[in-house]
């Protein structure tokens, strides 16, 4: 009771906090470090998507709270009536960075160079909606023009679709999608350019290992409306180190790289579902793996209720597509069944899997793929006497090891492009830069083009279909449905929102100007401007 009293005469009194009457000008962002790449033609993690929103806009970009398409470089557009002809308005105003205006033929030469086949520009296969992409990017039809995307005036871009494609707009959302300037198209490393000219909302202006400095863009279209002057992105490593600098009030927004148990205000953890999957997969080209019998065989023996818990998941996940509206489930595998196992390896050539070589994993560092990759190597040691090898790699390298094969099961945490199944599904066809597993299944590849020629629930069957074959032929391993998770304090930074593609385009970032409660005094003398908890 006395206590209860001593905070109540606590209530009655003034408190003494400082604020400063004017929030700062610098916004400070944490990374975890990684190889980030100016050039989008070879841009492929979740952070350079992020950087990205500073630095280039397409003709469309996100709405900051649904992720809907909304005007970007193009002020309008018009649809033909069937659906397939797009043509955009680029606005007068859209400018580089260095003041050299936007124009239809930038956005169609730096198109056609992330299609070109030499670019081997990892999202080139979101191209292939566009009429004619496809075989240009595979070398089919070596012809440019041949690519339906036509400049009709320095301001005006059409671009024809093989399909009328309600989701056409949300692709063009994405950072493939971005003018390049001309000077750099031809430009083989970025890294030595004193200058890179976007046409985004911010510019670099100091650019070291652990650290960038980003000032507005004067030349950007909408600058007038870009509220925060500056912004300073930390590359960090340490957790902990991290966390004590945001419980300090230096860094605003820590994207990754945190310490949980170490952040003091608790409701500065925004933690929101995320249309994302973390997953194993094979890597397909080498016997005995190319073979459905095999892999399958192998999957049936994990014990799955051990591997997809909430002790090592989140969000266990059973399919690699996270669920969504109408999507009919595909065929899934769910539980160990030895039995079937054995049938398939004897039936595969390799009974009780005698002559099945050592399973070499490559995974990133982290305790959660390792506990994973622990407990498929353990159940197939049991169960054949199979030997593995398990590599782990740090973080900014892995993902270009993946690509040089080598391997039997490699590990990706994969966030969807934009909210529909193709942005997990096209990149597993046969031609896809981005198929590091090198899946090549005829029946799969018809089944995703089908999908190109559809609409709506009949088109969500389709999909669903080309699902269930990465999944019974155990080419894709689902873990978990990862949830995204941020530190920052939204009662002093609008504009940010939580949504499934973890995506949040800094131009619409501002500063809330602090309002003291009622009984506190706000002085002159600078202290953070972020203090919280009091």
């Amino acid at each position: 009771m006395k206590r209860f009293l001593f905070l109540l005469f606590l209530g009655a009194l003034p408190l003494h906090v400082s604020f400063p009457l004017t929030p700062p000008e610098e916004l400070v962002v944490a990374f975890l470090p990684g190889q980030i790449s100016l050039n989008p033609l070879n841009a492929f993690s979740a952070t350079e998507a992020q950087v990205y929103t500073a630095l280039y806009e397409g003709l469309v970009s996100y709405d900051p709270a649904t992720l809907d398409p909304v005007p970007g470089a193009a002020s309008s557009w018009e649809v033909s009536p069937d659906g397939k002809t797009y043509t955009f308005r680029i606005r007068e105003e859209a400018k580089f960075s260095n003041g050299d205006p936007v124009t239809a033929m930038d956005f169609r030469n730096s198109w056609l160079k992330f299609l070109h086949p030499d670019t081997k520009a990892e999202y080139s296969f979101l191209y292939d909606i566009i009429a004619g992409a496809r075989d240009y990017r595979t070398g089919k039809n070596p012809d440019p023009n041949s690519v339906q995307i036509r400049v009709l005036s320095e301001k005006r871009l059409q671009i024809v679709l093989e399909h009328p494609s309600t989701h056409f707009l949300k692709i063009l959302c994405h950072h493939s999608f971005v003018p390049i300037h001309p000077s750099l198209l031809e430009q083989k490393d970025w890294n030595s350019l004193s200058e890179v000219p976007g046409n985004g909302p911010y510019r670099i202006v100091e650019q070291k290992p652990d650290a960038w400095i980003l000032k507005k863009n004067p030349h950007y279209w909408d600058t007038a409306n870009v509220s925060i002057a500056t912004i300073r992105f930390l590359f960090m490593q340490d957790p902990l180190s991290v966390t004590r600098r945001f419980n300090d009030y230096e860094i605003h927004w820590v994207a990754g790289g945190m310490s949980i148990d170490q952040v003091l205000y608790k409701d500065t953890i925004i933690v929101n579902p995320m249309f994302a999957t973390y997953y194993f997969f094979f890597y397909t080209p080498d016997e005995p793996w190319n073979d459905a019998r095999v892999r399958r065989a192998l999957a049936l023996l994990i014990p799955w209720d051990k591997v997809r818990t909430k002790d090592i998941q989140f969000l266990p996940a059973k399919t690699l597509v996270p669920p969504l509206p109408r999507y009919p489930k595909p065929e899934t595998l769910e539980a160990t069944n030895r039995e079937e196992a054995f049938a398939l390896l004897k039936e595969a050539g390799f009974p009780e899997g005698k002559g099945l070589p050592t399973v070499v994993f490559k995974i990133p560092e982290g305790e959660e793929n390792r506990i994973v990759a622990a407990l498929f190597a353990a159940a197939w040691k049991e169960a054949l006497g199979l030997d593995s090898q398990i590599q782990t790699y740090p973080y900014p390298e892995y993902l270009t090891i993946l690509k040089e094969g080598g391997f039997t099961l490699g590990t990706v945490s994969w966030i969807g492009d934009f909210a529909d199944p193709l942005t997990f599904l096209q990149m597993w066809t046969s031609n896809s830069n981005l198929n590091d597993a090198k899946f090549a299944n005829p029946e799969f590849d018809a089944l995703i083009e089908k999908s190109f020629q559809q609409a709506g629930q009949e088109r969500y069957k389709t999909l669903s279909e080309a699902e269930s074959i990465l999944l019974k032929g155990a080419v894709v391993l689902p873990i978990g449905h990862s949830p995204a998770i941020n530190l920052i304090d939204l009662q002093f930074l609008e504009g940010w929102y939580p949504n499934p593609l973890d995506i949040h385009p800094f131009k619409y970032l501002k500063f809330t100007p602090f309002k003291p409660l009622p009984g506190v005094i706000q002085r002159k003398e600078a202290l953070p401007y972020l203090s919280r908890g009091f």
